[in-house]
């Protein structure tokens, strides 16, 4: 599974991704900063990726067809508790994306 992490969270998200076994880039590596919502959509589709994000336009705006999406509903948060947040959180996340579901919105 490859994951494209949104400019709204932070790069370092990557390594976690890294260390569950998922290849994750962030988007400001990937497509370069203050890319448009619509051209990282576009992105996500045509390469079939996981896009994580805290954005709800991602599923109002450019719902995904062929890609998928990790929708974080955490508010802002330190980086550390982030992670903390996530720590707990995978369980979950790991078997939705195993199950393949097309949008999974994490609480």
């Amino acid at each position: 599974m490859h994951l494209l992490i949104d400019a709204q969270l932070p790069p370092a998200l990557c390594g976690w991704f890294a260390e569950r076994g998922l290849i994750a880039a962030h988007v400001s590596t990937e497509l370069g900063g203050q890319t448009p919502d619509a051209i990282i959509a576009a992105h996500v589709e045509r390469h079939g990726m996981i896009l994580v994000t805290k954005d709800d336009d991602f599923l109002l705006r450019h719902p995904p067809v062929k890609s998928r999406l990790l929708w974080f509903r955490c508010g802002n948060i330190s980086n550390r508790g982030l992670r903390i947040w996530l720590d707990v959180r995978w369980p979950m996340i790991a078997e939705r994306l195993d199950q393949g579901d097309r949008v999974i919105e994490v609480r």
